[in-house]
């Protein structure tokens, strides 16, 4: 019973984000975790805004820029998500990882509204977070799967209701030019 609180204590020591890198990861695994939280930080929480407990990184500031601003950061978010696949993150994980640039990539692209959305979501700090999780507890796969199949189904609906405001907006349109007729 003593070995295995040790080995649990070990295990939430290993990567935590806020005492750093233990020394049980091997050095290049710990250097790696370090370059990954850092553009976290960049691109999440890197400015403290005076007055408010809240932090913005280059993510919601680049996003401002019409068209370009959000292609390099997805860039940095996707680099993210191929670091934790070569560092042995499992499948599972690494789809919820995707996910959550997924939703990121989705609402961060609404003008104005989704730079606000980014601010809130900090998609590469989440995903920073889980992949330290992982590495430190591999046993939580079972759980990714699960935030896979209810967030992958909340995406899909909100696709189709998308898609579905999308046919009556161009219906109305057509109907209101007088192009189409009422069925």
């Amino acid at each position: 019973m003593e070995s295995s609180n040790r080995s649990s204590a070990a295990d939430a020591e290993i990567v935590s984000p806020a005492a750093g890198i233990e020394s049980d990861v091997d050095p290049a695994t710990a250097d790696r975790l370090a370059r990954l939280r850092r553009l976290s930080r960049l691109l999440d929480s890197a400015i403290e805004i005076p007055g408010t407990n809240l932090r913005i990184g280059l993510d919601p500031l680049l996003g401002l820029l019409p068209v370009v601003g959000d292609a390099p950061t997805t860039a940095a978010s996707a680099y993210v998500v191929a670091e934790a696949a070569a560092l042995g993150a499992p499948r599972a994980t690494l789809a919820r990882m995707c996910l959550y640039l997924l939703v990121d990539a989705v609402f961060g692209s609404v003008p104005l509204v989704g730079d606000a959305f980014d601010v809130l979501w900090r998609a590469n700090d989440r995903n920073v977070r889980l992949l330290e999780a992982r590495l430190a507890d591999p046993r939580g796969e079972a759980r990714d799967r699960r935030v896979v199949i209810a967030l992958g189904t909340a995406v899909f609906v909100a696709m189709l209701a998308v898609g579905a405001g999308a046919a009556v907006t161009v219906w109305w349109l057509l109907r209101v030019a007088g192009v189409a007729g009422a069925f």
